[in-house]
């Protein structure tokens, strides 16, 4: 299956003529918002980013004063947004910081606020 044109680089709704699936867009940009709405998950991700993009899960876990099992739900609702990508190394999980995504996604979405729009 070929890729949809909005995964390209470029791909801008002010610039492209292929309109991209708006339910697929708008479940992945539902996803990120959800994620984001917890200031716990938007602190996950600014440690992640601050400490070079990647690090265990007991680094990211000693970070926090909740409990091991809240961290590792947000962990996977972070996962499941596709903002973290995790590997396994040994026993330990390795998350990495899916900054592009994270970027790409909600800016197309407000390219449609633009005033050139």
């Amino acid at each position: 299956m070929a890729a949809p044109p909005w995964s390209s680089p470029g791909w801008s709704p002010l610039t492209s003529s292929a309109e991209p699936d708006p339910l697929a867009e708008l479940a992945a940009l539902d996803a990120i918002f959800s994620a984001l709405a917890h200031p716990a998950r938007r602190q996950i991700l600014l440690f992640l980013q601050l400490r070079g993009g990647a690090l265990g899960a007991g680094e990211i876990a000693g970070r926090f004063a909740c409990r091991w099992p809240t961290i590792s739900r947000h962990l996977k609702v972070l996962v499941a947004a596709g903002l973290l990508e995790v590997t396994r190394e040994g026993r330990e999980r390795r998350y990495t910081l899916a900054s592009a995504r994270l970027t790409e996604i909600p800016g197309r979405w407000l390219a449609w606020f633009q005033e050139s729009r």
